[in-house]
């Protein structure tokens, strides 16, 4: 199976700052993180489409016991982007004591961050999941 876009290639488009997502030829549903077929229809027909950097945040939690290598307390978020698909990733530049059930319909954009890899997953890894309020 040919992949219109390849891990590497999202990883190095993150590095410049694009994130790049997967819109499936035969429903138009988007997928963000790219997949190798579409979550709705399980068409293969993908090309590469630029994402939005702008949701809404539909749930979070807020993590207090990490996995080894992680460094808690922070903040976990739910949002739906704008072109419809739903990423999970950390929230920046907000307290814990203001993680409250009002965060749920703030609007947010994506942001990166080199994440140092823990002891599952050596490599670091540009997070596209980095979210920042704004």
């Amino acid at each position: 199976m040919a992949y219109s876009l390849t891990f590497g290639q999202y990883q190095k488009a993150l590095e410049e700052g694009k994130y790049i997502g997967l819109k499936c030829g035969s429903c138009g549903a988007v997928m963000f993180p790219p997949k190798g077929v579409c979550n709705h229809c399980g068409g293969t027909n993908l090309q590469p489409k630029d994402i939005i950097r702008k949701g809404v945040i539909k749930t979070f939690t807020v993590i207090r016991v990490a996995p080894e290598g992680k460094k808690p307390p922070y903040i976990i978020v739910m949002v739906e982007l704008e072109e419809g698909p739903c990423v999970l990733g950390n929230l920046e530049g907000l307290s814990l004591e203001a993680a409250d059930f009002s965060l749920i319909g703030k609007k947010v954009k994506l942001g990166n961050k080199l994440v140092q890899g823990d002891m599952y997953s050596k490599e670091s890894r540009m997070l596209a999941f980095e979210l920042i309020t704004g």
